[in-house]
């Protein structure tokens, strides 16, 4: 087990307060780059990774000798050490497709339908969530309510509430009788709308414009339906001059572009109009993959395979039932959407971690399973998934020099893992499991010191 131990101050935290210096010892440093695992020390300064040490390089943590005059602890003196005992330091995990605003509700009505005040208290629970389940980031995949991600967001930020970094949407752009448009004519559509419902370009535009003037990082159109709804996962909605304004307004004002695109003519399009993040592109053929190849420096795809998986399999209890004729089409999504993935990764298309979570199948805090998937449905390497959970999840956060990786000046965003996710991935989902959890150079959860121990230093 890991041993703490505490010294003096070091370091600054950047807001001008000296901070101990952290020293995670004896570890196991998985550093998300896909790079083999090594034995070493990393050093912990304010908020970003100072020193990282090899074991065996004859620096201070090489077999406890480095002979720095604190008791064979090689670490230097005023750090706060911890031995990890060989387990595992490696990234804080991103989700690429979160919406903190859904609500582990069985359905969208009850998302929608949940006040306003009681909708903002939920968000902070969920997020809470997120960053005990050891995701220190996650990129906004769209809101149930216009303000709903960016006030969680700015909390999360201004240190008010615990929660991973994270990215604002607004509630997705549809069109009229298109998916998050209310098609139940006896109740008041608006009530039950889970997206913004625009007609025409300049409808399009209006509705941009008031998006990015609420201050959401990403403007997230509705390309293609879901099966779970009136408009089916191959069909497709806009104009291509919908779309084009929509883009143009969005990158002319810095922000960025999403959008659920099921089919493959949707993700054909959000490559034809530059939308970096493709969430699901269940459906393909190699014309589409061509194209995506060709520009795979400029897109993210998130397929939400936790999503899939649940409605198909185990909805039951809320009245989606195996065998059925929708969950029949959903595990034929699946079954392209694996296949899809598979063929994606191969020519080096980034395919992320971010499931979709949020509904009552498919719960926030169970968002690590989505490494489990990757391994078992799509054939990626235990290496590949938690790449594709850490170092990818940096690059959609914007932030790809410095979050995501265990390199010296990166973020120390961290987990310190009792187990070895490269030869049972399923460590990630045990939460007792996950020793430590440090976002922006701080614990959120701190080492269970009678679980560990505790020993202090002179």
């Amino acid at each position: 087990m890991a041993e703490v131990t505490f010294g003096g101050w070091a370091g600054s935290n950047g807001n001008g307060r000296n901070e101990p210096e952290i020293v995670f010892s004896n570890v196991r440093i998985l550093d998300g780059t896909g790079e083999a695992p090594y034995s070493g020390d990393v050093t912990v300064a304010g908020n970003r990774i100072k020193t990282i040490q090899r074991a065996g390089s004859g620096g201070f943590g090489a077999g406890y000798g480095g002979g720095h005059g604190n008791g064979g602890w090689g670490a230097p003196n005023g750090a706060q050490r911890i031995d990890g005992r060989g387990m595992t330091l490696m990234p804080g995990m991103v989700d690429a497709h979160l919406h903190l605003s859904w609500n582990n509700a069985p359905g969208i009505d009850p998302i929608q339908l949940m006040p306003l005040e009681e909708h903002t208290l939920n968000c902070v629970y969920m997020a809470k969530l997120l960053i005990d389940a050891g995701f220190t980031a996650g990129y906004g995949a769209a809101a149930a309510k216009p303000r709903l991600d960016v006030v969680i967001r700015d909390a999360i930020k201004e240190g008010k509430v615990p929660g991973p970094r994270y990215t604002a949407a607004g509630p997705e752009l549809t069109a009229v009788g298109g998916l998050g448009d209310a098609t139940l004519p006896h109740i008041d559509h608006k009530a039950l709308n889970l997206g913004i419902v625009v007609s025409g370009v300049e409808e399009m535009r209006r509705e941009v414009r008031t998006l990015m003037k609420w201050g959401v990082d990403t403007i997230k159109i509705n390309l293609s339906g879901e099966e779970i709804t009136q408009f089916a996962a191959e069909e497709n909605q806009f104009t291509d001059e919908e779309v084009a304004v929509a883009v143009a307004e969005a990158k002319g004002r810095g922000r960025r572009l999403a959008a659920h695109a099921r089919s493959k003519e949707s993700i054909q399009r959000c490559v034809k109009h530059g939308i970096e993040i493709i969430y699901h592109a269940s459906f393909s053929d190699e014309e589409t993959l061509d194209m995506l190849e060709a520009a795979k420096d400029k897109h993210f795809v998130a397929p939400g395979l936790a999503w899939l998986i649940n409605v198909a399999r185990n909805a039951a209890e809320w009245g989606i039932k195996p065998g059925t004729p929708i969950t029949d089409r959903y595990e034929r999504e699946l079954e392209n959407a694996c296949a899809t993935m598979l063929a994606m990764h191969k020519r080096g298309i980034r395919v992320l971690v971010g499931g979709d979570y949020g509904f009552a199948w498919t719960p926030h805090g169970t968002n690590a399973k989505d490494f489990e998937y990757f391994v078992d449905m799509v054939g990626f390497s235990p290496m590949e998934a938690i790449k594709a959970g850490t170092m990818y999840g940096g690059q959609i956060m914007g932030m790809g020099d410095e979050l995501g990786t265990i390199r010296e000046g990166c973020l120390a965003d961290l987990l310190l893992v009792d187990g070895d996710p490269l030869t049972d991935i399923k460590v990630l989902q045990d939460h007792s499991r996950l020793i430590a959890i440090m976002q922006d150079g701080k614990f959120h959860k701190e080492p269970d010191l009678n679980r560990v121990g505790m020993r202090l230093s002179a």
